[in-house]
């Protein structure tokens, strides 16, 4: 059974972390996203292939599969979810056009949820994905609109 100090400290730490959540919403959120567990994402896949084609693609993680999806040219795809408690949420997609196959983690706790990652937090994770490999819109602090592009997983 919980004794009242306990169930007193468990109210105030909930309380400062609903606080410290919900004042992310009033303004720069970017200093306390990565921080905490729980954290909400939002992932946008643009499709960008040179060629004009339609994009196939499929995202998943461990718990939860988004199907096969199809993107036409310079259309979208997306879904939201929370980062897990142990920090180790990942999404993993593979993309398919006419005579190609690649897979990408177009979501990574230590490079998209870390405050010490090269690129930054996003809360919204907005990719373009072009032939040579997917490009991530830094829009979540720094310069707007600038691109990071990566090389396919695979």
């Amino acid at each position: 059974m919980f004794s009242s100090t306990n169930s007193l400290f468990i109210f105030v730490i909930f309380s400062f972390l609903f606080i410290l959540e919900t004042s992310s919403s009033f303004g720069n959120h970017s200093s306390i996203d990565g921080l905490l567990p729980f954290a909400p994402k939002h992932v946008v896949i643009t499709n960008r292939i040179n060629t004009g084609v339609t994009l196939i693609l499929h995202c998943r993680n461990k718990e939860k599969d988004f199907g096969i999806r199809a993107v036409q040219f310079l259309q979208s795809f997306d879904f939201s979810f929370h980062v897990n408690f142990r920090k180790t949420t990942r999404y993993t997609c593979t993309f398919n056009w006419p005579g190609h196959r690649a897979t990408f983690a177009i979501f990574r706790v230590d490079r998209d949820d870390s405050p010490k990652s090269k690129i930054g937090v996003c809360r919204e994770c907005i990719w373009v994905i072009y032939e040579p490999g997917p490009c991530r819109l830094k829009r979540d602090g720094g310069p707007e609109g600038s691109l990071t592009c990566f090389d396919w997983d695979s």
